[in-house]
């Protein structure tokens, strides 16, 4: 008897469930959660949908989030691409997306909720405050305190445009590590901004990388693609998918400890000479503000060596409007050869096959 036992194969116990609101994700499973939020004053529910994908393998819990300013969607669809990438079936750890945090704002194609509050300086809320405020408490409580790393996608604000960047608080430790992993081209030193979710996770610590590319209310594909590909390489990095889910960028990203904005130097027709991913010298001519009937006009000038890393749509500006936020870059890279290799990188990736996103 003794001998039959000792021959027989162990058989590692079964990974116990997820449990999320009311809903109970078996190992191997997913499924999406409404989370109450309130009653709109037309009596229609509104929630907090996330999707739990928890796999048969005990990991890591990240989150990845998006749309926390309303009009800022391309987030969105690099959740939608990750959540149907076919590396997830074989994922180890709990994966929690959250497309849409601001339900309102997204809605109202706006970045605000409609008492005109900015949920991203309203963590880490109260269930007794405000909207904003219980939607932050909501997704504190719910999200961020289960998980071990998060990471939150962001557009630039309206009318502007972002080249595809990580921002986190400090160079140093797992964060910085996983920033890298991810293949932006730009890692960005960026103070944690109280009221912040990214300040309030660090309370809990949860360290956060926030990703920045495109604009707001439309899709960029090169950012989307960059999104995509660098939250399948953080999760590789974590463990929690096998590196033939996305193969490691070959470009080391550029790091910026320091930027600043350029800004209007009076009001009038703005014509941009320069663009994002543009490498400029002090006082290069970025472009020109003019007056509308072409009788004078005002070089803008940069006021440092770097790269551009965001940039204003708009034409018509005001005197002190932010035009050109540039980068200064750490270390001897080569600007340039690196922007044209994340390029090449993307295009040729092959996670890009066109039945791997439709």
């Amino acid at each position: 008897m003794g001998k039959q036992a000792a021959g027989r194969k162990k058989v590692s116990p079964r990974r116990q469930p997820f449990e999320f609101g009311d809903t109970a994700i078996a190992a191997g499973t997913r499924a999406t959660v409404d989370l109450p939020v309130s009653v709109l004053s037309n009596h229609t529910p509104m929630t907090l949908p996330v999707q739990v994908v928890h796999g048969r393998s005990d990991g890591p819990v990240l989150f990845v989030s998006a749309a926390v300013h309303g009009d800022e969607v391309l987030g969105i669809e690099i959740i939608r691409r990750v959540l149907q990438h076919r590396a997830l079936k074989s994922l180890k750890g709990t994966l929690m997306a959250v497309p849409i945090v601001n339900a309102l704002g997204f809605i109202n194609h706006s970045r605000y909720l409609p008492d005109r509050r900015d949920l991203n300086r309203s963590f880490p809320g109260s269930d007794r405050g405000s909207l904003a405020g219980m939607i932050a408490d909501l997704f504190l409580r719910e999200v961020v305190q289960r998980s071990d790393f998060g990471i939150d996608l962001h557009t630039a604000a309206l009318h502007r445009t972002n080249l595809p960047q990580i921002r986190i608080s400090s160079i140093k430790g797992r964060a910085f590590e996983l920033a890298k992993a991810f293949g932006a081209p730009a890692i960005m030193l960026s103070s944690l901004r109280e009221g912040s979710m990214r300040q309030a996770a660090h309370d809990e610590g949860v360290d956060v990388l926030v990703y920045e590319g495109g604009q707001a209310l439309r899709f960029d594909e090169l950012a989307i693609r960059a999104g995509v590909l660098g939250t399948l390489r953080v999760m590789v990095e974590m463990g929690m998918l096998t590196p033939a889910a996305a193969k490691p960028s070959k470009m080391v990203p550029m790091v910026s400890v320091s930027s600043k904005w350029q800004r209007a130097p009076q009001g009038g027709i703005f014509r941009a000479h320069r663009t994002t991913g543009d490498v400029v010298a002090q006082g290069d001519v970025l472009g020109f503000v003019a007056d509308p009937f072409g009788d004078a006009e005002t070089p803008v000038e940069s006021p440092l060596e770097g790269i551009i890393v965001g940039r204003t749509n708009l034409p018509t500006v005001n005197r002190g409007d932010a035009l050109f936020h540039i980068a200064e870059v750490v270390g001897k890279a080569d600007p340039e050869r690196k922007l044209d290799a994340f390029e090449t990188e993307l295009t040729m990736s092959p996670l890009f096959d066109e039945d791997e996103i439709l």
